[in-house]
């Protein structure tokens, strides 16, 4: 099969690998779609310690199932699959209290130590393939990944309903995190970005109050839930500032390993300030393809451009230059294409 691999940080290449084959237990997927994301470029950079090289990239997965293990039988050929990439040990004490998430062990397909699916093939652990809802679009079905950890995101969150909420970066995941506010009672959303066309896709996802700083936005006493998901510390520390009294603060974005924010630990506890945490998936999966069949994201919108596997560079480069929204590698096609 045809896959990109990333040979060592900063360095990869689009080479014809062998086939994966599915053991006992696994399911071999044809991949459809793979959403392209900020942790993907962390891994090539070479800034996310788990990850060992050569490495397949691709996390974010939708396709088809094209084989089964001789011991799977909740999942069938042909099947319309989204793949979660998160692997643990389940025996360390952090998968014992129910925080595999945390695993002292853990592993991402695509992120740390197994291939992922920036590839014709991948393969998977059953346990982690869910079968999607009739009617689901296959190939946006790959943000159905974020989206499972947006909601994990929310599990954390300690909130009330009638709350007012701040989220910077409009990108994937402030989209989702703001598309989701609402059914997580919120009373008003407010999404702020440096990047005036982002803004314009949060009106067309339903976010009405949008804004290029905090102080454009201004609301009188800081908002109950700041939420931070671009991982950029002048955002992170300018977030810092706009928690009301007695709210919260969640640093959902990823920030580079060496990063450091410099805020008020006396207005912290002045203020009684909640700081909260967000690391990828935890027990939110099955929800993501629950929510996502119901219609919770404005799929449609969200994803802008889809490239063949012999794009992989000009997808990257449009990537960190921040052009369009949602860019994803669709292996199995040879041509470009922007979406509406």
């Amino acid at each position: 099969m045809r896959a990109i691999v990333f040979t060592e940080p900063k360095s990869f290449s689009l080479e014809e690998v062998p086939d994966p084959v599915p053991g006992p237990r696994e399911v071999l997927v044809r991949v459809e779609a793979v959403g392209i994301c900020g942790t993907d470029i962390h891994v090539l950079d070479g800034e996310f310690a788990p990850t060992r090289y050569p490495i397949i990239p691709g996390h974010e997965t939708s396709g088809i199932v094209e084989a089964v293990g001789e011991l799977v039988t909740e999942i069938a050929i042909g099947d319309r699959v989204s793949v979660d990439p998160t692997l643990t040990c389940g025996e360390c004490a952090y998968c014992a209290v129910g925080r595999a998430n945390l695993c002292e062990q853990w592993n991402g397909s695509g992120v740390a130590r197994t291939n992922g699916s920036t590839a014709e093939l991948t393969v998977a652990p059953v346990r982690n393939v869910h079968r999607l809802p009739d009617g689901v679009d296959l190939a946006l079905a790959a943000l159905v990944e974020p989206l499972s950890c947006a909601i994990h995101g929310y599990d954390l969150l300690p909130r009330r309903m009638g709350e007012h909420y701040l989220i910077y970066g409009a990108g994937t995941m402030g989209l989702m995190m703001a598309q989701l506010a609402p059914r997580a009672g919120a009373a008003s959303v407010t999404v702020i970005d440096r990047n005036p066309d982002r803004l314009e896709v949060a009106r067309d996802v339903g976010i009405d109050d949008v804004a290029l700083s905090a102080d454009e936005a201004d609301h009188a006493g800081g908002w109950d839930v700041v939420i931070d998901c671009t991982g950029v510390v002048a955002a992170i520390e300018d977030a810092l500032t706009r928690v009301r009294r007695g709210g919260v603060f969640q640093q959902f974005g990823v920030a580079p390993v060496d990063a450091t924010a410099r805020f008020s630990p006396f207005g912290v506890y002045n203020d009684e300030i909640t700081m909260v945490g967000s690391m990828a998936v935890l027990a939110s999966y099955a929800r993501a393809v629950e929510m996502f069949a119901a219609g919770a994201l404005n799929a449609a919108r969200m994803v802008s451009h889809a490239y063949p596997l012999d794009d992989y560079g000009e997808a990257l480069e449009a990537f960190r230059a921040g052009r369009g929204r949602k860019l994803q590698i669709r292996p199995q096609t040879r041509e470009s294409v922007q979406l509406l």
